[in-house]
């Protein structure tokens, strides 16, 4: 693996990492003073160049950020959620921040992520209050609230491919797939016996949906048949945070975990795991896989650290 690169952010713990869709090597990283008990988040935006990671642009808030998403259609522009409940949207263009703020949900909004396919610009959020709502960042309140969950809502992700439709995964233990013009569920799946802390979905295949969950599983699902997993990946030994989708490569994946470690997959292959990256002291949050470069991977952790690196796995065609 080359060398990763590191910006250490003294009394930060990471979130979430995501690189920008725009411009090649910018990251966003979304953080919390105090492991997000207590105290602020900052939002990071950082650049790369020869000798490492540059801060471009900090933002603070006076609640931990827990995620963060790239707008698809404005290349300064990105959205936050936090502790407090409330979503954030800031502008890197501008020093000062955030240009808006919704505040609708009831408690900790855990999960944002902002639509992806062509003709619709709309932010789906997730919350610890069991509902999922639906935003157009130009209006200043929400779409539509999705309720069904029964636990806190863990992770809310857009289908890359079908306008409208998105993903949740929650404590109650179930994945659901939404869909905004039926303003309701359409499939429910009990997909581990544990909570479900992320879930995305596959960039090749509009069908499949990944799960990752406190049980140390992944697991794939095939939306047209859903009573058993199409394949089920083990080897984290504590509960997994969040799980990635290759851009790249169509069974390629990646996850991280409070075991400290970040693991490449390839769900494909009779021995799926292709490496281990073992750089973090801490719970590892946040990972995202460049839309750009088809090796480099970003991640955070409650360490203080992010880092950006080249896994030796994606460096040779999966």
């Amino acid at each position: 693996m080359h060398a990763a690169r590191t910006l250490r952010v003294p009394g930060r713990h990471g979130y979430a990492a995501e690189f920008s869709p725009y411009l090649p090597g910018r990251l966003a990283c979304a953080a919390a003073q105090h492991y997000g008990i207590a105290g602020c988040g900052t939002l990071l935006i950082l650049d790369q160049n020869e000798s490492g990671l540059q801060v471009f642009r900090s933002f603070d808030w006076n609640d931990g950020l827990f995620d963060v998403t790239w707008s698809e259609n404005n290349e300064h522009v990105l959205v936050t959620c936090s502790g407090d409940g409330s979503l954030q949207l800031w502008d890197t263009a501008k020093a000062t921040g955030p240009l808006q703020v919704y505040k609708e949900h009831t408690q900790e909004v855990y999960s944002v992520d902002w639509s992806q396919t062509r003709g619709e610009q709309l932010v789906v959020s997730g919350s610890w209050d069991q509902t999922v709502k639906v935003w157009d960042p130009t209006v200043g309140n929400s779409l539509c609230t999705f309720r069904g969950h029964e636990s806190v809502i863990y992770s809310t992700i857009w289908s890359p491919h079908i306008p409208g439709c998105f993903a949740s995964a929650s404590g109650d233990q179930t994945l659901r797939v939404w869909d905004v013009k039926a303003a309701g569920v359409r499939i429910v799946i009990p997909a581990h016996q544990a909570e479900i802390l992320s879930c995305d979905w596959c960039k090749y295949n509009e069908n499949l949906v990944v799960t990752g969950a406190v049980d140390c599983s992944l697991r794939g699902w095939d939306l047209r048949n859903v009573r058993q997993p199409v394949f089920e990946l083990l080897g984290h030994t504590y509960a997994i945070r969040r799980v990635k989708c290759s851009p790249f490569h169509a069974s390629v994946l990646a996850s991280c975990s409070y075991d400290f470690t970040v693991r490449f997959w390839n769900f494909s292959k009779p021995d799926p795991l292709l490496e281990t990256v073992e750089h973090h002291t801490e719970f590892t949050c946040g990972l995202d896989l460049s839309l750009q470069s088809p090796t480099q991977v970003a991640d955070c952790s409650w360490d203080e650290t992010i880092k950006i690196y080249d896994p030796a796995c994606l460096a040779v065609p999966a």
